[in-house]
């Protein structure tokens, strides 16, 4: 009897938060957006369209809308209580990915070796 009310006490516990799934018409839209930011670059890319400045730009923005979706569709990014928790843990992971990034690239730069 008491693993009965334990069960229900826990669901109550979930009830009283809330579903923090999406819906299927938030998943589908966030579907179609990646399809089309994936897309975009693809096309771009294997017909030659735009320079290589051009099109590493486009790379790039087309990533950070990539994330973005992921985080507002997929993620539920807004949907929290507290998503200040999320959005400073969000922050932080983005420091730590930049700083690998950066330093990568600065190492690959500057420690050419000479011939």
């Amino acid at each position: 009897m008491e693993k009965h009310n334990t069960h229900a006490g826990s669901g109550d516990a979930h009830d009283a938060h809330g579903s923090h799934g999406g819906s299927m018409k938030s998943y589908v839209i966030g579907f179609l957006f990646s399809i089309i930011l994936t897309v975009i670059p693809l096309v771009i890319v294997m017909n030659d369209l735009l320079n290589k400045t051009a099109t590493t730009v486009l790379i790039l923005v087309m990533a950070v809308l990539q994330f973005a979706v992921q985080l507002i569709f997929f993620m539920h990014i807004r949907d929290e209580e507290k998503p200040r928790f999320n959005l400073m843990a969000l922050i932080f992971g983005l420091v730590i990915l930049l700083t690998i990034v950066a330093g990568s690239i600065w190492i690959m730069t500057y420690n050419a070796v000479a011939t």
